[in-house]
C-alpha cells in the first residue's frame, strides 16, 4: 500500500469524514501510520477534528502537481501514463518491424515468435 499511488480525492474525503467519523483515517491512506495513531490517541478532544477538516481543505485546495510532490513521491499520473504510452508505441514499432523481417524471410518463425515474446514482455 505505501507504493501505490495515493489519490487527492479520497484523501480528502477520508480528511473530511474525520471530522463526523473517526479522525486519522487519511493518514493511514497516505502512508503515516503514526500521525494515524495519534489522531486516534486523541480522538476524545475535537483537536484531530479540526485537523482533519484544515487537511481535508488543504487536499482540495492543492493542485495534483503540488499533492504528487507531497505523497506520491513526486510520481505524476500524466507522467506514468505518457511513459507507459511511449513504451507501448516504442514495441509497436518494434513488432513492425519484426513482422517486416520475418515477411522478408530474414529470420524464421521460430526467431521472430522468440523476438515478439521479449517485446512483448516489455510491456508488463
Amino acid at each position: 500500500m505505501f507504493n501505490q499511488r495515493k489519490s487527492r480525492s479520497i484523501a480528502a474525503i477520508l480528511a473530511l469524514s474525520g471530522t463526523v467519523t473517526i479522525s486519522g483515517l487519511h493518514k493511514f491512506y497516505l502512508g503515516q501510520p503514526l500521525w494515524g495513531v495519534l489522531y486516534l490517541l486523541l480522538s476524545w478532544t475535537p483537536i484531530p477534528k479540526v485537523a482533519s477538516a484544515i487537511e481535508g481543505v488543504w487536499f482540495l485546495a492543492q493542485d495534483e502537481e503540488a499533492f504528487d510532490r507531497h505523497f506520491n513521491l513526486g510520481k505524476s499520473a500524466i507522467k506514468n501514463s505518457q511513459f507507459a504510452s511511449n513504451q507501448v508505441s516504442t514495441v509497436a514499432q518494434g513488432l513492425r518491424e519484426l513482422e517486416s523481417l520475418r515477411q522478408d524471410g530474414l529470420i524464421s518463425e521460430y526467431e521472430f515468435e522468440q523476438k515478439r515474446r521479449q517485446l512483448l514482455d516489455h510491456i508488463s
